[in-house]
């Protein structure tokens, strides 16, 4: 069989080490090296000895790697930063981006919310990565950019609704919450233990920078609030709509749109998703609730924000264009309890 050969460019943030977690038991993928600049020349095991038992590459430098006999490359850097490096890689290499650089095709759009897009030549090259939705798309795709963790959980279940008509456009209201690990490994105050334990905090209230990829994949307009919560993992987010048509047709669409799908769930009538059904896993559990008035309609759906948020998504987009079974090495049931 032969082996994809795979580099992760930051290798060392949370994105990364769960991308390692993953690939470990990936079949047909060979870890080629791994680059983390702040932290070359040491072993991933002096930063994660979770890894103990793993033979992994010593942490590089980027100047240091060839690329020669690589297949893919999974970047996992933060926004810009991306860009930079993308367009000084060989052109033959997959790329599979799990920064925000390549997520949005309207370079207008990503320079309000991120700055000057650094590398505006590459976006033709780029699909976006919710393979439930953009399968044809990112097969081809030269960049994969992986949708952000708060949009995954949001789109899988709106953008069918929006698709058949069956939600009105103008009143959608967003209200998700992730865990710490969803802002990285950087050391700020507002993440340490003390500030985040015990309590649960809204930002982002001027507009959350992932809106734009709501906006941009729905068409229209939300109102989206993200707020911070003492776990380490996981994202649930509750949708408030108003239904075009019955409750009953809403859930059947969703039904009919995911029945095939190894990793979008639609749970039983009455059943709310929960955080630690999907902690750990790929999966996306979703549900849809009659409101308290007749016009309106509540839909919940949980992730893990690193895993189907982030680097399992990753994974799952690189099986999708290497040919692969989209399952492969993501087929584990959630951590319970």
């Amino acid at each position: 069989m032969t082996k994809i050969n795979a580099v992760i460019i930051g290798a060392s943030g949370y994105t990364g080490v769960e991308l390692l977690r993953l690939l470990l038991t990936h079949p047909n993928v060979e870890i080629k090296a791994l680059v983390a600049e702040s932290n070359a020349g040491k072993e991933i095991t002096e930063l994660y000895p979770n890894f103990y038992a793993a033979n992994l590459p010593r942490l590089q430098k980027l100047e240091d790697i060839s690329f020669n006999e690589i297949d893919v490359v999974f970047c996992c850097l933060p926004h810009a930063t991306s860009q930079k490096i993308i367009k000084t890689l060989p052109q033959n290499l997959r790329i599979i981006d799990l920064s925000a650089d390549f997520r949005l095709a309207d370079i207008a759009l990503y320079e309000k919310w991120y700055g000057k897009h650094l590398a505006p030549e590459l976006q033709s090259q780029a699909a976006y990565g919710l393979p439930e939705i953009y399968r044809d798309k990112i097969k081809d795709a030269r960049i994969i950019a992986c949708p952000g963790c708060y949009p995954t959980s949001v789109l899988l279940p709106l953008i069918p609704l929006m698709k058949q008509g069956l939600i009105e456009d103008d009143d959608i209201i967003i209200d998700s919450k992730s865990g710490v690990t969803g802002a990285g490994r950087k050391l700020a105050e507002n993440f340490l233990f003390n500030e985040a334990n015990e309590g649960v905090s809204a930002y982002g209230l001027k507009g959350h920078r992932h809106s734009a990829e709501m906006v941009e994949n729905l068409g229209v307009n939300v109102t989206f609030v993200p707020h911070l919560i003492p776990m380490n993992r996981g994202i649930i987010s509750t949708i408030y709509v108003e239904p075009e048509k019955g409750f009953a047709e809403m859930r059947e669409a969703l039904i009919a749109q995911y029945k095939d799908e190894n990793f979008v769930h639609i749970l039983p009538e009455g059943v709310a998703p929960a955080t630690h059904y999907v902690r750990g896993t790929n999966h996306c559990f979703i549900n849809i609730f009659e409101g308290q008035t007749e016009d309106s309609a509540i839909i919940v759906s949980v992730i893990d924000n690193l895993c189907k948020g982030s680097s399992g998504q990753a994974v799952q987009n690189m099986n999708l264009a290497f040919g692969l079974d989209e399952k492969t090495a993501l087929e584990q049931t959630a951590l319970f309890p």
